[in-house]
């Protein structure tokens, strides 16, 4: 398993399991949900748009740019992210979704940061590679 294997399926501990199964399931089906259908890919834009629109797009692109990641808060990511996509993975991991936005606090800008190692997004074919997803 790659490094970035272990980091996606090490996000969010694996808790709970329920649906999505691992953490790394969790950040998969986060980033499908913000992308509308379009898959991870498709995802990752919209959880980039979404974070700037929520007054973190500094915070998310040091997180694509080759520097240093800036940190962020779980109550700074749960007033940035759509509620209802929030709701609906606190019920699918099992974490209460306090429990949730801390923990993709501390991994999500490493999870980007992994998934942008050039400081470009990655096609929708690369990221649906990562993620396992089969055509």
């Amino acid at each position: 398993m790659t490094d970035l294997g272990k980091l996606l399926g090490g996000l969010l501990g694996g808790t709970g399991g329920g649906a999505a199964g691992g953490g790394g399931n969790l950040l998969a089906l986060l980033l499908g949900a913000l992308g509308s259908g379009q898959g991870a890919a498709g995802g990752l834009g919209a959880l980039l748009q979404q974070l700037t629109q929520g007054g973190l797009g500094s915070q998310a692109q040091s997180w694509v740019g080759t520097g240093d990641n800036h940190p962020v808060s779980g109550a700074e990511l749960a007033a940035a992210l759509p509620d209802r996509e929030l709701d609906a993975l606190a019920q699918q991991s099992g974490l209460s979704r306090d429990e949730l936005t801390q923990r993709l606090a501390a991994q999500l800008p490493t999870a980007v940061d992994q998934l942008t190692p050039t400081g470009e997004v990655p096609t929708p074919a690369t990221l649906d590679e990562l993620f396992g997803k089969q055509n």
